[in-house]
């Protein structure tokens, strides 16, 4: 009986932590998709310390407005990256007054935004001083960030008399040229301009028709063409910067005409509410995760078919909306999502993915208190580190809860892969094949043949606790230093001569130099 116990035991351990052999195919020879240079974003949005959500408040100190801008962690969170996108933008932007330059006493600025009635979101509008302006941007000279800057689209703009969620009239670009042409005379790099969020199709709190969002657009361009003559240091144009509607984003396209928009925006809150109870097991669904797919290939077709000029982009993606998951969307299970999300909108030529947000939220990437980075900080550093513009084509016939991306390896040789085990029970071995090889020992992963090697990063949840918001590299703690820098990210070197082990709930970055990909050398 005893015997029979112990092999059972035996039996369920074995099957808990089965081994699934799975070969993952790269087609090296042309490129799939490509992206910006600068795909990785994050955003910092406007909410005060009073928007609170579920009960819970996740934004103090953490608004556009009073952010700790010399708080040296996330300087140095920032410079890491050596360029990152920033998106300033998001709920409030439509309310934002820019207080500076000619404008400046000229028109009523008020001060932070406070509850009440009157504006969007239970919210009066707020105020953007010519000194929080000035000690912005000197963060961004600071840290190197590359500045997207989201204008208030409702200047101007009233109520439809018949359809209050309806805003009617031409856009007033004045105080956007007031901040503007500030800028210029102080020598900031705005790198692009979005006119308005979340204003598309049906709206959120507030929409404008797509024919006069065209118009408005197109006043942009002029404005912008106007006061920025050089082409080569222009900002771009970028919008709508809503939920994805086929039937007004094509129009808009068709109606603005060629050359006006540079970047077609949309957002992505594809895991519902942030205090829904299934939130946990969503991000952990490959089949559900699939779903979104469609929406990226429609933006993709759009581009397309009316602006082959321009690209895709998300300008703002948490994943779950109204702040995000309390318990999820700062903890490791949430890079489930998030590194899927970055692979999977790249397949379909996205340029850039702004993550909401780099700080504030239950979604931050910077813990709002302490400013100690969260699990989807490094894996969105190591993306930026690793991945390359040129998205390879990559296919397995395996397990859904395996997902493989590929790009050319950034500032270096070869192939960088991402590979994601949504599963907490299947240990997948995989094999990586150049689908363009005809020589059997010139796989990426060789069975046999020329001695190689290849550098691996296995990202895990502490104590396998996917909750946890604390994230382990090879594993070794990720953590600050002592003098407030962010940790090295250093892989294991191994011999590449076996399939690479990715454990059950992990995330594996793998960059292989000698992989011949003719694409990457090109």
């Amino acid at each position: 009986m005893e015997m029979k116990i112990l092999f059972s035991c035996l039996f369920v351990l074995f099957s808990l932590c089965l081994a699934d052999n799975i070969d993952v195919s790269i087609n090296g020879e042309t490129a799939q998709a490509i992206t910006d240079e600068n795909f990785i974003c994050a955003t910092l949005d406007w909410w005060p310390d009073t928007e609170c959500n579920f009960g819970y408040c996740s934004w103090i100190k953490s608004s556009v407005l009073n952010i700790d801008l010399n708080n040296e962690l996330m300087i140095n969170a920032i410079k890491a990256f050596g360029n990152l996108r920033i998106r300033i933008g998001g709920s409030l932007q439509d309310q934002v007054v820019y207080d500076m330059g000619y404008s400046l006493n000229q028109v009523q600025c008020p001060a932070m935004f406070t509850l009440g009635s009157g504006g969007l979101f239970g919210y009066t509008p707020g105020c953007l001083t010519q000194q929080r302006w000035d000690d912005l941007n000197a963060l961004f000279q600071k840290t190197g960030a590359k500045l997207t800057f989201g204008l208030n689209a409702l200047a101007g703009k009233e109520h439809s008399s018949t359809d209050n969620a309806l805003w009617v009239g031409n856009w007033d670009q004045r105080n956007a040229r007031d901040l503007m042409e500030y800028s210029i005379s102080k020598g900031y790099q705005i790198d692009s301009y979005e006119l308005g969020n979340e204003l598309s199709g049906s709206g959120v709190g507030a929409r404008i028709d797509s024919d006069q969002y065209a118009k408005d657009m197109i006043q942009l361009k002029k404005l912008v063409t106007e006061l920025y003559p050089d082409p080569t240091t222009r900002p771009k144009i970028i919008g709508p910067g809503g939920f994805y509607d086929k039937a007004w984003y094509d129009n808009f396209l068709q109606k603005s005409g060629p050359n006006v928009v540079d970047g077609l925006s949309h957002h992505i809150y594809n895991l519902g509410a942030g205090g829904d109870p299934n939130l946990i097991f969503r991000v952990q669904d490959p089949i559900y995760l699939d779903n979104i797919a469609q929406t990226f290939q429609d933006a993709e077709d759009s581009v397309k078919e009316f602006a082959p000029w321009s690209g895709a982009w998300i300008s703002e993606a948490g994943g779950a909306y109204q702040s995000g998951g309390r318990d999820v969307s700062h903890t490791f299970v949430d890079g489930f999502w998030y590194l899927d999300q970055l692979g999977m909108s790249s397949t379909f030529n996205h340029k850039v993915y702004c993550r909401q947000a780099l700080l504030g939220g239950n979604y931050a990437l910077l813990n709002e208190q302490s400013m100690f980075p969260n699990p989807d900080y490094y894996g969105a550093l190591l993306w930026n580190n690793l991945m390359g513009n040129k998205v390879l084509a990559t296919k397995h016939s395996g397990s859904p809860y395996l997902r493989a991306y590929a790009h050319c390896s950034k500032d270096q040789p070869g192939v960088s892969v991402l590979l994601i085990n949504m599963s907490n029970s299947t240990i997948f071995d995989v094999s990586v094949i150049n689908d363009f090889n005809l020589y059997p020992d010139q796989l990426a992963t060789r069975k046999n043949g020329p001695k190689s090697q290849r550098e691996e990063y296995h990202l895990t949840a502490e104590d396998g606790y996917i909750q946890s918001d604390v994230v382990l590299l090879n594993g070794v703690t990720l953590r600050p230093t002592d003098g407030f820098q962010i940790p090295p990210l250093t892989p294991n070197v191994v011999d590449n001569t076996g399939p690479i082990s990715v454990a059950p709930d992990s995330i594996v970055f793998v960059v292989f130099k000698d992989f011949k990909a003719s694409v990457c050398s090109a």
